[in-house]
């Protein structure tokens, strides 16, 4: 029997990617967004997560065995991400509700679970790293909390099991995304190749020097595939990293040699991208313009406040995997190799030069 999949988010980094995976394996796959783009193997759903009424609606005729849940709405205050996005899993899953057909749900958050929310980002006390899924909540407001809460809550009402996923920084393609660090470096080494401005680590010596990981969307997708269909997985939280560490005074290099500039010297000081891209909008509008390029709106392509976030922070962040591991998912991706993809892929859709 074919296996049917929901993808709340189906055009983001990680709903995409996990798109791509469910469709090469067979599986009937519908995708949710207030404004569906046309995706391969993907049968759209337009609907407002915050719109009860929408909701029904547009899924009155769509019958899940698996509903992937990877979007959300940044609001002002964790108060008001704590409500909204809250909100969006709640009425999403009670308009699956009566139909009975949902099987399983995996909910994708990330390490904000032990990090906390922006407005305390790597602040106070913190668990110790490399995290571990057996690490407790953080005694604070947090969106990740209140969306587990409403799976957890749907799951004991309608019987599916659930997965909870928790990546890192996220290395995917995705064109109007909230948080995009591959695709922002990639418009920033692009706009340094042409202009000639120095290649500059936007962050933090914590970050420069201390070892860090990521999560390739690829990866993140195959992990969401094997946890809602083995059995061992059901009803558990995973950390979800490529596998490999790596520092940032290596990494930056890497990238400046992909596309073809020097890095410039770190001195220890932080020179956030907020602050180094504030006046990019016109010159990447030019740059795209003379060579062709197929976005030239630099908003729809880059997030420098959630790139300074991650390279501002003052510890070390690492991710344990083991509990993956011991239940059989034992895939590996080198982040260097997730980001020249991207960065290849970028290329041949014309985002970058």
């Amino acid at each position: 029997m074919t296996k049917k999949a929901l993808i709340v988010g189906a055009s983001g980094i990680v709903g995409s990617a996990t798109a791509k995976v469910l469709g090469d394996e067979g599986w009937q796959v519908w995708g949710l967004a207030r404004k569906p783009q046309q995706q391969e193997n993907v049968t759209p759903v337009a609907a407002d997560l915050l719109d009860p009424a929408s909701l029904a609606s547009a899924l009155s005729g769509v019958a899940p065995s698996h509903v992937f849940i990877s979007s959300w709405l940044r609001q002002p205050t964790e108060a008001e991400n704590i409500r909204v996005n809250s909100a969006m899993v709640r009425n999403l899953l009670d308009a699956l509700s009566p139909a009975g057909s949902v099987q399983h749900v995996a909910l994708v958050t990330g390490l904000k679970h032990y990090l906390g929310p922006f407005e305390a980002y790597g602040k106070g006390a913190l668990p110790q790293t490399p995290f571990r899924e057996e690490q407790g909540r953080l005694d604070i407001d947090n969106f990740y909390y209140a969306q587990e809460d409403e799976v957890f809550a749907a799951a004991a009402r309608d019987g599916f099991t659930w997965s909870i996923h928790r990546p890192h920084t996220i290395v995917g393609k995705a064109v109007g995304n909230a948080m995009n660090m591959g695709t922002t470096l990639a418009v920033y080494a692009s706009i340094c190749k042409q202009t000639g401005r120095p290649f500059r680590f936007p962050g933090v010596g914590m970050q420069w020097d201390g070892l860090t990981d990521m999560t390739d969307a690829a990866l993140l997708a195959r992990h969401l595939l094997w946890a809602s269909t083995t059995p061992a997985a059901a009803n558990q939280g995973f950390n979800v990293v490529n596998g490999d560490v790596f520092r940032w005074k290596w990494m930056w290099s890497r990238i400046a040699e992909w596309f073809g500039i020097e890095p410039a010297p770190f001195d220890g000081t932080a020179r956030p991208l907020e602050q180094q891209m504030a006046g990019d909008a016109a010159i990447w509008r030019e740059i795209a313009e003379r060579l062709g390029l197929a976005e030239p709106d630099i908003d729809r392509l880059v997030s420098p406040w959630h790139t300074d976030a991650d390279l501002g922070r003052p510890i070390e962040v690492v991710t344990d995997m083991s509990k993956s591991r011991r239940l059989g998912f034992l895939d590996y991706q080198p982040t260097d190799d997730a980001f020249y993809a991207l960065f290849e892929q970028l290329r041949a859709d014309r985002l970058i030069p």
